[in-house]
């Protein structure tokens, strides 16, 4: 069983405990000992991670956050609340038993303060519907740890966003602020040459995490000389190298993170020399059918990277879902991945114009378990830019993403399944001002719409947006596209959506006396 369903359980029990003490509690009379459905109660603590932004001097960093309005509705008793991310202290700079291929760098042969970090808020959320804003320049930004209660918890959401105008790393970079967690897939990274990546791990408790790195490629495991046990201190944060790990040069790797002690945050910051910059989220959980919603109309290449977990090799159809239906991209309706190992294909500029979803299934009943990414590519020559889609999960019941930008953003919904899905969608008020716009979407089964979504009235500043299905329509997927333009570079970075768990079922509970005379 993973870790994270056994935090699932405790957090149930523990807000059955908090929100169903009257039901323990039985009236006068014969008790009900009647079987009775699980409630769903939002959640009323939250738990996020945001990874350092960069090493270059030119970074300049934007911090997002929100709660939706209403997300608390019926739950949190009424509790205000707080919501804040704080600075993650930067790993031991005398080396201690931190987790750094060279202890007290960090990795790139720069040395870290060893300094305490500011323990003053980066980000302070104060009521659900209204979204905050920070910023942050160079290449001393930290990473950041953070948490919400009360009315603040359920569906909290925040991200960075970070632009580098110049340099090898020259890029829109964005990623989701996550849970902690204590396994992670990352299909698409690499040690080749024109690649600098770097798994980033922090970890928001204040007792150490240990982790173990382990890699994958085209033959299977890759040997490590290093990678295993790594340490990442109480409420810190530590970029490991993933060239210093191995002497294997590889294209596309797959790496997997896991704890062996702890919980950490990860996710891989990816450099290339020729294409920018971007970061590399964790796949969807291993499953046989995978999607990836909102490739780019005006995509110049992607590639697909997957890893086959199972046993057996993996036998999978492709299909694109574009605005018209679902097809076979040319020359690649079907790929095989062996067992154990990491396989990569060459899609081109599958999409030909117009926004698609890229969807793996069996190719036969049952199925291997595979995670996947992929590397997406705007631009030509020297003004290309790359940013990644992992394999995500579906919207749920509700998904927010944060660091919108009047003209600057698409929102794609995908239906990969044989039911149509009418989706609502919710822009908040800006970070600066503006007032909140709703709008409702169809998306035909087997389709991908594209769309601007809805401004707030009056915006100033950035925007939340919160993707709704209606549960009686087929399953939706989403991803937020960023894109801006600088010296003629087309940066861009892709967020997927999917459920923020901001309920969780809570079984009923009567008392039940006649236990005592068992």
């Amino acid at each position: 069983m993973k870790r994270t369903t056994l935090s699932l359980a405790a957090g149930a029990v523990a807000l059955a405990a908090l929100t169903g003490f009257a039901s323990l509690t039985a009236p006068a009379g014969s008790a009900d000992t009647g079987a009775k459905a699980a409630a769903r109660l939002p959640v009323e603590r939250s738990s996020l991670l945001c990874p350092a932004p960069s090493n270059s001097d030119l970074a300049q960093t934007t911090y997002t956050a929100i709660t939706p309005k209403g997300a608390a509705q019926g739950g949190a008793q009424g509790k205000p609340g707080t919501a804040v991310l704080t600075p993650a202290v930067p790993a031991p700079a005398d080396g201690g038993d931190t987790s750094s291929p060279d202890p007290g760098k960090d990795g790139k042969g720069k040395k870290t303060s060893g300094k305490p970090a500011s323990d003053k808020p980066v980000l302070t959320l104060k009521e659900p519907g209204k979204p905050v804003a920070a910023t942050a320049s160079g290449a001393d930004a930290p990473a950041l740890t953070g948490s919400a209660d009360g009315l603040l918890a359920p569906g909290w959401a925040a991200q960075q966003t970070t632009q580098i105008t110049g340099g090898v790393g020259r890029a829109l970079l964005g990623t989701n602020c996550t849970a902690p967690d204590a396994d992670f897939w990352f299909p698409g990274a690499s040690t080749a040459k024109d690649r600098q990546d770097y798994v980033h791990l922090t970890n928001p408790d204040d007792t150490a995490a240990v982790a173990d790195i382990d890699l994958f490629g085209k033959d299977g495991p890759v040997k490590a000389d290093i990678g295993e046990g790594i340490t990442i201190p109480a409420r810190s944060s530590v970029p490991v190298l993933l060239s210093t790990l191995t002497g294997t040069v590889a294209d596309d790797l797959t790496v997997h993170v896991t704890t062996r002690a702890g919980r950490v945050g990860a996710v891989v910051q990816a450099t290339d020399a020729k294409a920018g910059a971007d970061w590399l989220p964790a796949s969807a959980d291993p499953a046989v059918s995978q999607v990836f919603p909102g490739i780019p109309g005006d995509a110049t290449d992607v590639r697909l990277i997957v890893h086959a977990k199972g046993a057996d090799d993996a036998d999978l159809k492709v299909k694109l879902a574009s605005k018209g239906g679902s097809f076979a991209p040319a020359e690649l309706d079907t790929v095989h991945v062996k067992s154990g190992m990491t396989a990569s294909f060459d899609l081109k500029n599958v999409t030909r114009g117009e926004a698609g979803s890229l969807v793996l299934t069996p190719d036969a009943d049952g199925g291997t378990p595979v995670v996947a990414a992929l590397r997406v590519v705007r631009g030509t020559g020297d003004k290309q830019e790359i940013a990644f889609i992992p394999a995500a999960g579906p919207v749920g019941t509700r998904a927010t993403v944060t660091d919108n930008r009047d003209k600057a953003s698409t929102l794609a919904l995908t239906a990969p399944g044989t039911k149509d899905a009418t989706v609502k969608v919710t822009s908040s008020a800006g970070t600066e001002g503006g007032e909140p716009q709703t709008k409702t979407y169809t998306v035909k089964a087997g389709t991908t719409l594209a769309v601007d979504p809805p401004v707030p009235a009056g915006l100033k500043g950035s925007y939340a947006l919160t993707v709704e299905p209606d549960p009686n329509g087929g399953p939706v997927y989403a991803s937020r596209t960023l894109a801006v333009t600088q010296d003629g570079v087309p940066m861009f970075t892709v967020q997927t959506l999917t459920d923020d768990k901001g309920t969780v079922a809570v079984p009923a509970a009567s008392q039940d006396l006649t236990v005592l005379g068992k």
